[in-house]
């Protein structure tokens, strides 16, 4: 096993050699490849995640995990549609960030390149094996994926079948491989892999992020979890307050951009906080607190909670600045929306809220590659290093710096 996973990541740096060379007509012709095996094989996708689903469902795969699992057709059409509108996208290969001649002649220009290797840990997310497989055969990188055991069937085919088309075009099939027959020990060989993979990317739960973060060797984007707040200022409208909290919560509560927390100042409590209640109560939300009345208490986890269900937190603060400092504490950093008409108080919660994404007026299911422009995304990066926010293919390159002279030496 261990000279089977070597010689594997060894076929990805070569293909990654080949690929990051290719120009970038024909990279965007292999993400179109990609898109057109998808459409042409939903069946069979559909068939195999069926599977998967079933598998999950006999084990006790979370409720909110079979929902990220899950492709019917509509999510796969929706999947080659991303890689059509990602393959339009400007291609940031050799783009020129800065450049200039010093004195004496010698000409420096800093350029986007790709990283090389890109390894993507993640769980019962089938979607992510073809969103992060264009984004890097758009930044002309290798990708090495371990979709986890939940969404074996689906991935083996979904990678089986972009090997075929990047062959098709003439891109070398290696550049999208799998470790997933190597099981959670490929997934901890991954992470030491120095010297073969350049970057790794994980997605999903806490826990997972955390073991990645703290085991590997390899340099990380860390992709957090989302404990996201949605802020009622008592100078917000309160109509667009109930559409904003409640979109954000039951729009789609498996996802990490959902709301998990609400905040509502104090000075309008008595008539926000009922309100709010009926609404997301009424859609099915299970409301808990640390002693607002109609509510059922916090789980031992307490304000850092990511429910990722028809679940959420309510709680009653003083003001804008007691809703900055509880998101900061509780936070994870990822999305973070105040709902307000004050325009000294917006001004002081988006430049306080310590957040990838910070939003006014808006619900937070907005943080989203596609809506950002994206095509497709490769995670939401929480950290502050590289990359923060939603991350698409300027978000998957390095760069480096080429030095031209004229037999030029340093005196």
């Amino acid at each position: 096993m261990a000279d089977d996973f070597l010689e594997l990541l060894v076929e990805s740096r070569e293909a990654a050699t080949e690929l990051g060379a290719a120009p970038s007509e024909l990279r965007k012709r292999g993400i179109l490849a990609i898109a057109d095996a998808i459409e042409a094989q939903i069946d069979e996708i559909v068939a195999a995640n069926c599977e998967d689903l079933e598998r999950g469902r006999a084990t006790g795969l979370a409720e909110n995990l079979q929902d990220r699992l899950k492709l019917d057709a509509a999510r796969v059409q929706g999947l080659a549609d991303a890689a059509r509108d990602l393959a339009q996208l400007p291609d940031p290969i050799g783009d020129v960030l800065r450049e200039f001649t010093t004195d004496d002649g010698l000409r420096i220009a800093q350029v986007r390149v790709p990283f090389g290797v890109i390894g993507a840990i993640y769980e019962a997310r089938p979607n992510v094996t073809v969103d992060i497989a264009c984004i890097c055969i758009g930044t002309g990188n290798a990708i090495v994926t371990r979709g986890g055991s939940a969404a074996e069937s689906t991935n083996r085919v979904l990678v089986g079948l972009m090997q075929r088309a990047l062959e098709s075009v003439g891109l070398p099939a290696k550049s999208v491989q799998t470790i997933d027959p190597f099981g959670r020990e490929g997934a901890g060989r991954l992470m030491t892999a120095r010297g073969y993979v350049d970057l790794l990317v994980p997605r999903g739960s806490a826990s997972l992020i955390e073991r990645v973060v703290t085991e590997s060797t390899v340099p990380v984007i860390e992709t957090g979890s989302g404990i996201v707040h949605v802020y009622v200022d008592g100078s917000a409208d309160l109509e667009m307050a109930r559409e904003v909290v409640l979109n954000a919560k039951t729009h789609r509560t498996s996802v990490c951009n959902a709301m998990e927390t609400v905040l509502v100042d104090r000075a309008i409590a008595e008539t926000a906080v009922p309100m709010l209640l009926a609404v997301l109560v009424g859609a099915g939300v299970t409301m808990r607190s640390d002693g607002v009345e109609g509510t059922e208490s916090l789980p031992d986890t307490g304000w850092a909670t990511e429910y990722l269900a028809m679940e959420s937190g309510i709680r009653i603060v003083d003001g804008v600045d007691a809703a900055i400092d509880h998101i900061n504490a509780f936070g994870t950093h990822h999305t973070d929306s105040i709902v307000a008409e004050d325009a000294g108080v917006v001004s002081r919660f988006l430049q306080r809220v310590d957040s990838a994404v910070v939003m006014h007026n808006a619900s937070t299911r907005f943080t989203d590659g596609g809506v950002f422009g994206f095509g497709a995304e490769v995670g939401i990066s929480t950290q502050k290093s590289h990359a923060r926010g939603p991350m698409g293919l300027p978000e998957l390159t390095s760069t480096k710096w080429i030095v031209r002279g004229d037999g030029h030496v340093r005196a």
